[in-house]
Order: C-alpha cells, then structure tokens, then sequence
C-alpha cells in the first residue's frame, strides 16, 4: 500500500515511527490513489486523517500554482490539527497549504492565499464567503475532502458545503470521514458523490480495544460538581470533560477557582486565539482538565487524555461513541466516566449494551475511584 505512494511520503512514514498502517489505510489509502470517490467510517483514533492526507499528498503538483485539493471541518480546532499533520507530512516536498476559518481575521486569510496554496484548509462557512467573493478560484480543485463528514451534513451546514461543491467541476474526487454515519447521512453523502466505495471498519472499535474502561458514578444532579472537582484531583489525570449547556460552563469554571482548582473551557462562543490557547494549555499539560462542548471537542486528538468524563448525558449513542474516542486512542489506556442520576443510569447501561462494552458502577473513596463495595 505504502509503495503506491511517492518517495517523500514513504521516508516520512520511515521518520514517522509508525510501524504498519492501521485497518482503515490499508483499505482506503489504495482507493484513493486510484481515484475512486469514497465514504469511510472507521472508529475515532483509528488514523483517518493520514488515510486521506498520504492519498491527497501524492495527487499534489507542487510545481503548478493552482489550488487542487480542499479539506473541509466543521470546527476551526479541527482544521488546525488536520492542517498541523499537512505541515509535518508535506516536508520538503515543495507543496503549500493554508487554512482559512472562520472568526480569524479575513485580511491575513486573503495574504496566504496570494502564496498560490496547493491545499486549503477550511471551515466551510468562510470558504464559501471567499468563493463567492471570487477570491478562491475553484475550478483546479482535483480532490475534495470531508473530514468528520457527519457534521459537515447536518442541517446547518448542509446548504454550504453543498454550495462549495457545485464551486468544483464535476470530474472533482470527493472523500468523505466520520467515526459514525447514520443511514440518512450516508444517503445525503450518495448526493455528493459519484458511485462511492463504502468502507467500514469495526474490528479495532470500541469493545476490541479493551484498554479502555468504561464506569458511572451515580448521584443527584446537584452533586455533580462535587465529583468533578474529586477526578480534577486524581493524580497523573489528563481529563476532557464534556457538557452540554455552554452558560453551565461558566458556574462549574467559577467553582473550581473558588476551590483554586485549575481547569480550561472550550466552546464555540469564544473567540479563535481564546480557544488556541485553552488547547495549548491543556496539551502542555499547564492544566489538568479542559471543560468542553462537544462542538468544540469533536475530532480533536489530544495525546495522553486518561479521563473523558460526561458531566452531562450525551444526546444520544452517536454523541458517547465520539466522546468516548477522546481517549485511549492507537491502542493507549483511557477510562470513560459518566456522572448519572438514576434515570440516566438505565439510558447508560443501554448504550453500552448496544456497543458491546462492559461497564462498571464506581463510587469515590479516599480519594480515588474504586469498586462499588
């Protein structure tokens, strides 16, 4: 599979340390390569973003001065880790990227791109204001690609990515990603593509893992801060915790200082250099635990996440599975925690019956989460 790639490719894959390729490269990156239009649901951490960007990366002419391939996300975190992979991987081979999201300033967007880019990396909102304005021109793009594709073709997006791809001329590839895809999504997807291969890989999901430990904590809504700021004391913990009501956020944040706990916020509502920083600080380890929205955690991979714990109930088993993937990503250990009330209990214990995965009742003592005595 490797071998169908360019010299610059193969050594960064020597440099890389990775030893093979993971189930879902091995299935998509040859029909990439071959041109072939492609739909891809494969389990969060299971290296998506290098089955699509070795392909992308080998179709690239750096010697032309046209844009020929578009990845698209839905959040602007999402589009600089995947643009942060392109800079790594596209080292010395002369071909240049650029993102362009929204909330960042237009004018510096509109300086990158007068550097001729082979590949834009964008949010689609922003693309299609500049392509409306006529200052990216389209018509080159070979390769188009939709990264967390479910979320590209929800309700609010749809029109636009839609609008982007009528941009393209008709001969464009198009490549679509996502860690879940419900049957209506695949169906709208069909809609955007030409006789799509459809690949699914499941035997390295969730319940094959098995380093990942799936355990509730049972309480009273009221309490649930109270725990929080309990995992926020484990020691070594790295966690991401998710809810659901950004204006929460703010009340569970104010706790925590009054207790001179520190912890980071992500959410959609601040703005782009707020958010950058909120994620540094959380990588480098200067903070133990990062408050999330799912908007704004979703795809995100973070190294060395210990604890994804769900202070609000997920919508639904799409939404567990996704926050779920945060941890124990390419084979490492990861716990999901999930602080219910009794009616959420039997709603748990229902997902986890459908994704075949154990799951434990935990309570805290002394300190550190332990079995139920």
């Amino acid at each position: 599979m490797l071998n169908q790639l360019k010299p610059f490719l193969q050594e960064a894959w020597e440099k890389s340390g990775f030893q093979t390729p993971t189930s879902i490269q091995e299935a998509a990156i040859p029909l990439i390569v071959a041109g072939r239009d492609l739909i891809a649901e494969s389990p969060t951490g299971s290296g998506k973003t290098l089955a699509y960007l070795l392909p992308l990366l080998n179709r690239m002419d750096a010697n032309l001065p046209s844009l020929q391939a578009v990845v698209l996300a839905s959040s602007q975190e999402l589009v600089m880790q995947v643009f942060q992979e392109f800079q790594k991987w596209s080292e010395g081979s002369g071909i240049r990227g650029t993102s362009i999201i929204g909330g960042a300033n237009v004018k510096r967007q509109l300086e990158k791109l007068k550097a001729r880019p082979n590949v834009v990396f964008a949010t689609p909102g922003r693309l299609l204001e500049l392509i409306k304005q006529k200052k990216i021109k389209m018509h080159e793009v070979k390769m188009v690609v939709l990264d967390e594709g479910d979320q590209l073709l929800i309700p609010e997006h749809f029109n636009t990515v839609q609008g982007i791809m009528k941009s393209t001329l008709a001969d464009r590839q198009v490549v679509l990603c996502s860690a879940t895809m419900k049957t209506g999504t695949e169906q709208l997807a069909k809609g955007l593509l030409k006789e799509p291969e459809v690949i699914r890989i499941l035997k390295d999901d969730m319940s094959a893992s098995g380093d990942v430990e799936h355990i509730y904590l049972l309480c009273e809504p009221r309490d649930k801060i109270k725990l929080l700021e309990k995992i926020a004391r484990l020691e070594k913990s790295k966690s991401l915790a998710f809810i659901n009501d950004i204006g929460e956020i703010q009340v569970v944040i104010e706790k925590f200082q009054f207790k001179e706990l520190s912890a980071g916020i992500l959410h959609s509502n601040m703005k782009k250099l707020e958010r950058q920083a909120a994620l540094k600080g959380f990588r480098d380890g200067k903070m133990n635990m990062l408050i999330a929205t799912d908007v704004a955690a979703r795809g995100l991979d973070i190294q060395g996440v210990t604890h994804v714990v769900q202070i609000d109930f997920p919508k639904d088993i799409t939404q567990y599975i996704h926050r779920a993937g945060r941890t124990g990503r390419m084979g490492a250990n990861g716990v999901i925690v999930s602080l219910v009330t009794d009616r959420e209990e039997r709603e748990l214990k229902r997902f986890c019956h459908e994704l075949n995965v154990p799951l434990h009742k935990r309570v805290f003592y002394k300190g550190k989460i332990s079995v139920d005595m």
